[in-house]
């Protein structure tokens, strides 16, 4: 899809109508390889340069797997990591978010013999920095306002990278507000089903989507054909997935915040949820920054909460019905983890809740009978005799 488009469903439905035989669901092919044509029955066949935007033919695996300007890898870190090589920064901005963006940072400044300094996003900028944006904000998903920050870095002559995975179209459009390169974790919301990896760069003209496709080439970090297909079923569904997770997110956080400090609320024992971190909550900031603008299409599906305890927030995830205790976002269904069982750097009472497609109030009364359970006092341990 080009950037400054809207999503619609009919795109996600009929978009590859032509690039298929007469299957409604389209076959998947497993081959790596592709036969060439016989030069006396196509007699330009090797003549004319090939088309990696708009290619008549495959020709080898790893050179014909995008759609639009956006361009697919096996991982969104992998296209974390082509990102960087695209971007071949002088210094990277970066503050919080996903801890496995810090980490391939980490591994690319090898490739640089260290030299790569990293500052934070309010930092003064210079020429040749990257600001790395993550907005909505992974676990709490609040939302960063990505005008202020690509002004901020354009007027220094610098560019913006951000990382929308938190706000998937339909939610938010980053070009609209400044970004150079926007970057999604496929393998959540586009994915959707909790069973395919895949990254994404979107580039806003088609010659720096040519230039993502020269360094994927080399890179080798192609998709597979197995997670390919599982993505293009996934993205038929995308329109009507991510709203409803979206307005059952908003629901439940702004739910769970009037019980926030402590208090009791419909049902929620008192003295149990502390904090409730979302974009719906947060409010406009001192320089005029609505999230509800940026984020045109609705609050991102993923939340925070802060426990009174720690004990609390390691025996939520295992005290829920429909909430699964697992390490990821973006599926059907509505996950919940102890961010800090994965994420050291977290704060211990932090529970992050990716919210799936189920109905609210089931998953209210989920949460409201797990924590009437865990307030319960601890029964005392029996005298041995």
């Amino acid at each position: 899809m080009a950037p400054n488009t809207k999503l619609t469903g009919t795109q996600l439905i009929h978009t590859d109508d032509d690039l298929h035989g007469p299957e409604v669901a389209p076959s998947i092919s497993v081959s790596t390889t592709f036969r060439a044509p016989d030069p006396t029955k196509v007699p330009d066949a090797f003549s004319n340069e090939f088309d990696a935007w708009d290619p008549e033919r495959h020709v080898y695996s790893r050179y014909t797997q995008a759609d639009g300007y956006a361009i697919t890898y096996a991982s969104g870190l992998s296209a974390s990591y082509a990102a960087l090589v695209f971007f071949n920064p002088k210094r990277v901005a970066i503050r919080g978010g996903y801890f496995g963006c810090h980490q391939t940072i980490d591994v690319y400044r090898r490739s640089r013999q260290g030299d790569l300094p990293l500052i934070d996003i309010d930092d003064d900028f210079r020429p040749g920095d990257l600001c790395w944006l993550e907005t909505p904000l992974n676990p709490t998903g609040e939302a960063r306002d990505i005008k202020h920050y690509a002004d901020k870095v354009h007027n220094a002559g610098g560019a913006l990278l951000v990382d929308a995975t938190f706000g998937p179209p339909p939610l938010q459009y980053p070009f609209k507000w400044g970004a150079d390169v926007v970057m999604h974790s496929g393998t959540k919301y586009f994915g959707g089903h909790s069973d395919l990896l895949c990254g994404v760069l979107v580039a806003p003209t088609l010659e720096k989507w040519k230039e993502l496709w020269h360094i994927r080439t080399f890179l080798g970090n192609t998709m597979g054909s197995l997670e390919s297909w599982l993505l293009l079923r996934s993205l038929r569904t995308l329109h009507l997935r991510v709203p409803r997770q979206s307005e059952n997110a908003t629901g439940l956080a702004q739910w769970l915040a009037k019980a926030a400090g402590g208090k009791a609320h419909d049902g929620i024992p008192a003295g149990v949820v502390d904090r409730v971190t979302h974009s719906s909550l947060q409010g406009v900031d001192a320089r005029g920054f609505d999230p509800r603008t940026q984020l045109e299409g609705g609050h991102p599906p993923t939340f925070a909460i802060y426990l009174a305890t720690e004990r609390y927030a390691l025996l939520l995830p295992h005290a829920v019905k429909y909430f699964i205790p697992a390490t990821s976002l973006g599926g059907v269904e509505s996950l919940i983890e102890r961010r800090a069982n994965l994420d050291k750097t977290a704060d211990p009472r932090l529970v992050r809740i990716s919210v799936g497609v189920e109905d609210l109030e089931d998953l209210k009364d989920d949460l409201r009978r797990a924590f009437q359970e865990l307030a319960k006092p601890a029964k005392p341990a029996k005298a041995r005799l």
